[in-house]
Parts: C-alpha cells; sequence; structure tokens
C-alpha cells in the first residue's frame, strides 16, 4: 500500500495542505494545473470583473470540460486501439492462412518435379529401349 502524504502548495497565491496516498509530484502536479487554469483565467479582462462564486464556478466548469474531453479523447483512442487490434488479429490470420497455401503449393511443386524427373528418367529409358529394339 501507498504512503499517505501531505503536502503544503500554493494555489492561486494562497498556501494549501494537500493530502493522499498519491505521490508526493502527483499532487505538486495537480497544484500546477490548477494554478494554470487560474493564470489562463487571469488572462482574460471579463474574468477580473466577476465575483469569486462566479469564478470559481467557471473554473469548475473548465476544469470538468478538460476531464471529460479528455475522458473522450480516451475513448476514441481505446476504440481506435481495439479496431488496430482487431485489423493486426485479422492480418496474422491472414498471413497464416497464406503460409498455409504456400507451404502446400510448395509441396505440389516439389511431388511435381519429382514426377516430371521420373517422367524423364522413364522417356530416357523408353528412349534407350527404342533404339536398341531399332538396332
Amino acid at each position: 500500500m501507498n504512503k499517505y502524504h501531505d503536502i503544503e502548495v500554493i494555489i492561486n497565491n494562497k498556501r494549501y495542505t494537500l493530502s493522499g496516498y498519491e505521490s508526493e509530484e502527483y499532487l505538486q502536479k495537480i497544484a500546477s494545473y490548477i494554478n494554470n487554469k487560474h493564470a489562463e483565467f487571469r488572462n482574460k479582462d471579463a474574468y477580473k470583473f466577476l465575483d469569486s462564486e462566479l469564478k470559481n464556478i467557471l473554473m469548475q466548469i473548465n476544469i470538468a470540460d478538460d476531464y471529460f474531453k479528455t475522458t473522450n479523447k480516451l475513448k476514441e483512442i481505446e476504440t481506435e486501439s481495439d479496431a488496430k487490434s482487431k485489423e493486426i488479429f485479422d492480418l496474422k490470420h491472414e498471413l497464416i492462412s497464406a503460409r498455409t497455401k504456400l507451404e502446400a503449393a510448395e509441396r505440389e511443386v516439389d511431388e511435381l518435379k519429382s514426377e516430371l524427373h521420373e517422367a524423364q528418367k522413364n522417356i530416357v529409358r523408353l528412349e534407350t529401349e527404342l533404339g536398341d529394339n531399332d538396332k
């Protein structure tokens, strides 16, 4: 089990203590993400004139939007991954089938070569017999 961590972070110029079983680096990363969101909003003129409750609601909506967009993107990637896995499976199956057909064709070629060789020997034997009979 992971160790429980308490870490002090600064979010929007205020000191907070974050606690959890996640690593300190992860908790710091969360604080950094939220700070970046605050900085993103501070750069917008209209945001400066809103009351703190509306600022917080907009921040929550923006974070929820990021979450749902990321979740949807993950689902798209999983769907693409599943499709590519199926395509790879189908290609492997096709490859195995082609190899099996190739091996069967190679065996048939070997058999036909053997038959040809036997037929050529038989022709030579018959020609020799025919030549002996003509004499």
